[in-house]
């Protein structure tokens, strides 16, 4: 969850409540469904396949390498456009409110030690930094919301002062100072809804299950769990705590406009630009506004922690996973015969390129905020992730989708959904009471029902061409699918074996296994390296002993070690039992606010 909910949820999903009301937080309920597809489905099939990044698992399931290296680039640049960038912005615009801070001095600080201890621990400082870090979120969060529901007289008075939560100065002859009539539901109008039901329902969850079950960032976690039931014990914790963004973040957010109405609902260009520097509006200072006025010294403090750990924890997760796609996917077919070492160190330097990088993206996404953050995240990623969902949708359980129909069905839909971005790009939403001129397919398609248009498109293509081109052979599709998880190949490949040694997490337990069977001469006539050298290995992770080498039969047991899908009856039918509770109160959440 703390790889998800960073600094850009928190002021995006705040920022989107105080704007227009409860309805964002089905983004959060919703991704409960898309936690347990990727428990009970997809992990079981990547399990099974031995693979450690999503493009990996493509390149097997269909060969060749056209389609791996686009899902690495294309999972780069929706990091940039979608993650990296969003939330360096979101964490700069909260210093620079809280703290006063120079902008740019202060996100150059957090990148650095953000950079030096993802570079310095890799995987396993992510995941311990960002078990410490989800319960400092989750408890300061609390901490505010039960602060401001006290301010405004809870639940109940929420509902009063939200609805006439009306700024001083308005736009004459509008209606954009008035805050929703439908705030407080979660299903809104198929057609006139800021955020239209079946959307919600639909198109939502398209894009949950690219984020939740197809995106590196995500499912790495998972990978690195010690067995499958482990793995699903995660999702349904995941799951368990995506019901408290709703309280914590969504509500907090509609208690800032509630009380500061001026400042947070204003709607006067001169007056947002005065307040925010965005003209459109300001609904992103919701969450910030609400940490500086309402909580004591201490616990101001507390809170700013907890945004600094929000935006440290995503940013190690997207630098750690963009990191192992280009080292893998992309370096490795480059240098071919690179050794672990190499490996680690264009690693680390990739991070290094990604920190200077966003720090020059931080003008850009200064300029182009459009006054809802959370929606400018959404909409890319409906542009850009439906076809992906597609075709893993249809690689795990259709066994006659092949290679040519998987990459021209991305084509088809990358190319409608790159126009539809352009179209986006070259015509900003209007501000208050400006005249609305951009064309239909903008202004009447809302981007969740495109998402839900494209993800069907992108589906008809690769099935089409699939259907027109010959099928994958039945034997070489073992472990790769739903349907022959359970079924081992043949033969195990030991020319790739190498290679493949590299790519497992430690987590998963790879140190437990393998030992050193050299012997004591060897280890003497190994030349010691020069200290600067054991430092430099040291600091970046690297074992300063020689290598382990493995023989043949040891390298097969660890691969049906990595690979085993088998659960202890016991810890089987406690995941079980938890999902299905966890299912039950999700359903009675969405029906109680719906």
């Amino acid at each position: 969850m703390s790889s998800n909910v960073g600094s850009g949820l928190f002021i995006g999903l705040a920022g989107t409540g105080a704007a227009g009301g409860l309805a964002v937080g089905g983004f959060e309920w919703n991704a409960t469904w898309a936690l347990l597809a990727l428990g009970w489905i997809f992990v079981p099939v990547y399990i099974a396949a031995g693979v450690v990044t999503m493009p990996e698992y493509l390149q097997k399931r269909f060969g060749g390498q056209r389609i791996q290296i686009y899902m690495s680039v294309l999972s780069l640049i929706l990091y940039i456009f979608t993650k990296i960038s969003t939330d360096i912005f979101s964490g700069a615009l909260f210093i620079q409110i809280s703290l006063g801070w120079n902008l740019y001095l202060s996100t150059v600080v957090l990148l650095a030690v953000t950079a030096v201890y993802t570079i310095a621990g890799g995987l396993t400082a992510v995941i311990y930094t960002d078990a410490l870090q989800t319960l400092i979120m989750v408890l300061g969060a609390l901490v505010l919301m039960f602060i401001g529901f006290e301010k405004v007289g809870w639940y109940e008075g929420l509902q009063e002062k939200y609805s006439t939560a009306i700024p001083k100065i308005i736009v004459p002859n509008t209606t954009c100072h008035l805050p929703r009539a439908d705030a407080f539901h979660l299903f809104r109008d198929p057609v006139t809804g800021d955020i239209p039901w079946p959307g919600l329902i639909f198109g939502l969850s398209v894009l949950a299950l690219w984020c939740w079950c197809t995106d590196q960032v995500i499912v790495q976690r998972s990978l690195s769990a010690k067995n499958l039931s482990h793995a699903k014990g995660g999702s349904v914790l995941g799951g368990y705590l995506k019901i408290f963004p709703m309280f914590f973040i969504v509500m907090p957010g509609m208690i800032s406009r509630a009380l500061y109405p001026d400042e947070v609902g204003c709607v006067d260009p001169d007056i947002c630009k005065r307040v925010c520097g965005a003209a459109v509006g300001c609904s992103n200072i919701a969450y910030p506004k609400l940490v500086i006025e309402l909580m004591p010294d201490g616990l101001r403090g507390l809170m700013i922690a907890v945004m600094m750990a929000a935006l440290m924890s995503s940013l190690t997760s997207i630098f750690n996973s963009s990191s192992t796609l280009f080292v893998i996917d992309i370096w490795q077919r480059v240098r071919r015969k690179a050794s672990e070492q190499e490996l680690m160190i264009v690693g680390r330097i990739f991070i290094l390129i990604l920190v200077v990088i966003s720090i020059l993206w931080i003008p850009i996404i200064q300029s182009a905020n459009s006054g809802k953050l959370f929606d400018y995240i959404q909409s890319i990623t409906s542009y850009l992730a439906p076809p992906i969902t597609a075709l893993f949708i249809l690689a795990i359980f259709c066994k006659r989708i092949n290679e040519p129909g998987a990459f021209w069905g991305l084509m088809v839909g990358l190319a409608v959904g790159l126009v539809r971005m352009i179209i986006e790009f070259i015509y900003s939403t209007p501000s208050c009471g400006e005249e609305d001129r951009r064309p239909a397919v903008l202004k009447d398609l809302h981007y969740l029902y495109f998402a839900l248009i494209l993800c069907v498109l992108s589906a008809i293509a690769i099935v089409l061409v699939s259907l027109c081109t010959p099928p994958i052979p039945e034997e070489k599709l073992a472990c790769l699918t739903w349907w022959t998880r359970h079924r081992k190949a043949s033969a195990i490949d030991l020319k790739n074996c190498k290679r493949e040694e590299a790519q497992i997490n430690p987590p998963r337990g790879e140190s437990n296994l393998v030992e050193s069977a050299d012997s004591g001469d060897k280890e003497e006539t190994a030349a010691k390296p020069p200290c600067w050298k054991m430092l430099f290995l040291w600091f970046c992770g690297l074992s300063t002993g020689p290598a382990p080498t493995l023989s043949q039969e040891e390298r097969a047991a660890l691969e049906r070690r990595l690979t085993s899908i088998e659960e202890k009856p016991l810890w089987k039918t406690v995941c079980n039992v938890n999902a299905i509770l966890l299912l039950t109160i999700n359903v009675f959440l969405w029906a109680y606010f719906g």
